[in-house]
């Protein structure tokens, strides 16, 4: 009986990375089919292929060595399972033939492995694969470029009709073209079961994807549960079986890093708060006809210095409880009417200077914030709107560009004025049409706008935007898989890779492998899975 050895080594100097020996049996290795790299989701940078390997019923043990490398016990033993269970179906016994055995894949860690550590937006995700029977070589610098490695392994491996294991052959270098690949995810429209979201990012490792942003409060509820400010769950949730206890997000974010994904929170303030208001008292706008109040609520209230003393505890507990570097703090769609009304604020615009020029109010407003986040160690990520209102932004505020008029000249302004951009605009997934809309995703480039190479450069990468509005636990995953799965190749490969065909063939493959992974995605078109 015959052994595939997974052996990872770190070379680096961090004592965290402590992950030995795996072991992996099997009955039978052949070079059967044509499979492999032309069914990589997505496309590795470099790449060659030559004969295949196979690799048949294996058994899956660990050594009694004590790992203390978590993310190492994670993609040593999960990948065991997306590797090898492919069909627990027996089709017919195993052919035979004189491949060589491929006995070993050894991992190896060339700098500090960062394994204790969380990912962010410098995480270095590079990584070899050289697959040469006996002995597989997967070399990174750090342990986020073995995780994409691994999963890139796992994609070269496939079933034959007998049930047998066969593998590629090839020589992979690969890196990412962008640094920031991401997913946005909506739990104020409707609540998203922890279970939804920890599949969410199963998903996204798959994919390659690294950043989950969590727009998790809007006006509609405030399901994330503050211990400085209880409140804001206790009366601003939909119930209080639907909220993020602290124990959830912890949850949330180190299934994440096992993952090599940054999750980012997104605060939307000082529009999008209405639920913020049930919970904090004299937080929001009190709106006005004529003379008196209305009885209703507008933006933040960005008068009072109360606001700006619950915003700086509230970011304070968020910026403890979040590790990412980044906070997401909004600026859309702030409506300007119950400012307008209200005669408290009308004086203070005078006093200021401001004249009737609400964005000058909105621009106070958001640089108080800015200067908050900063307070608080973090760096943030604005929506457009804050950037076309002519706010002062700190250097290095990211800029998200979401609308889609017009989004590669805003795209040539916010970088020209040097300032980061995260383009989401063609990317909105929630927008839903009969037929094969990935390919609209697909055809997209973020850098296809005019502007210097020093602009260029500016551009962090994309999101793939799922708005909850008519999205909950029951379509989530359909909505999403495969359709980002275009976006995250377009984020992950090279911009030459952009055939339709081929990808078309390349993405019914992985839908398949998704579908057998346990992720619910649905169909590219007609056909069928083999499993």
């Amino acid at each position: 009986m015959a052994h595939l050895l997974l052996v990872i080594i770190g070379l680096g100097t961090q004592e965290g990375w402590d992950c030995h020996y795996w072991f992996l049996t099997a009955t039978s290795y052949e070079a059967l089919g044509s499979v492999g790299i032309t069914s990589q989701v997505p496309v590795p940078v470099s790449h060659s292929q030559r004969f295949r390997d196979g690799l048949d019923s294996p058994i899956f043990r660990k050594l009694p060595q004590k790992i203390q490398c978590a993310v190492g016990i994670y993609f040593s033993h999960r990948y065991h399972g997306y590797i090898f269970n492919l069909d627990k179906s027996q089709r017919g016994p195993a052919k035979r033939n004189s491949a060589v055995e491929l006995k070993q894949l050894l991992v190896s860690i060339v700098l500090d492995s960062e394994c204790d550590l969380y990912p962010n937006v410098t995480s270095d995700e590079s990584y070899s694969l050289v697959v040469k029977a006996p002995v597989a070589f997967l070399k990174a610098n750090r342990v986020w470029g073995a995780l994409r490695g691994l999963e890139t392994f796992s994609q070269l491996i496939y079933q034959d009709s007998y049930g047998t294991f066969t593998i590629n052959e090839c020589n992979i270098i690969d890196s990412p073209r962008f640094p920031h690949r991401g997913i946005l995810i909506d739990t104020a429209r409707h609540f998203l079961p922890i279970k939804s979201i920890l599949e969410t990012l199963d998903a996204m490792a798959f994919n390659k994807f690294n950043v989950l942003h969590w727009h998790i409060v809007d006006d509609q509820s405030f399901p994330y549960q503050s211990v400085t400010f209880p409140e804001l769950s206790n009366k601003g949730s939909y119930s209080l079986s639907h909220v993020y206890t602290p124990t959830d997000v912890h949850t949330v974010i180190e299934y994440a890093r096992l993952r090599g994904i940054r999750v980012i929170p997104e605060f939307d303030s000082p529009g999008h708060t209405q639920s913020w208001g049930k919970g904090q008292k004299n937080l929001l706008t009190p709106c006005y006809n004529g003379h008196k109040q209305s009885e209703t609520f507008g933006p933040i209230n960005p008068i009072l210095n109360s606001t700006y003393s619950f915003l700086s505890q509230l970011f304070k507990e968020v910026s403890a409880v979040f590790p990412d570097q980044f906070i997401h703090l909004g600026g859309d769609e702030v409506e300007f009417k119950c400012w307008e009304s209200n005669p408290e604020i009308r004086d203070f615009m005078k006093w200021k200077g401001f004249g009737e020029d609400y964005k000058k109010l909105e621009s106070f407003y958001v640089q108080k914030v800015l200067d908050i986040a900063s307070t608080v160690n973090k760096g943030a990520i604005v929506w457009q709107e804050v950037f076309d209102d002519h706010v002062k932004l700190q250097p290095g505020t990211i800029v998200q560009v979401w609308k889609f008029q017009s989004y590669s000249e805003e795209q040539a302004q916010v970088t020209a004025a040097g300032f980061p951009v995260i383009l989401s605009a063609p990317w909105y997934l929630d927008w839903i049409s009969y037929g094969q809309d990935w390919k609209g995703y697909y055809k997209v480039d973020p850098l296809d706008f005019s502007g210097s190479p020093e602009q260029k450069k500016l551009v962090m990468g994309g999101e793939a935007c799922l708005w909850g509005e008519y999205v909950d636990a029951t379509n989530l995953t359909p909505r999403l898989w495969p359709r980002a799965s275009a976006i995250g190749e377009r984020l992950w490969s090279h911009s030459d890779v952009k055939d339709l065909e081929d990808a078309y063939n390349r993405l019914t493959v992985h839908r398949c492998r998704m579908v057998s992974r346990g992720i619910a995605a649905e169909p590219l078109y007609t056909g069928y899975c083999n499993h």
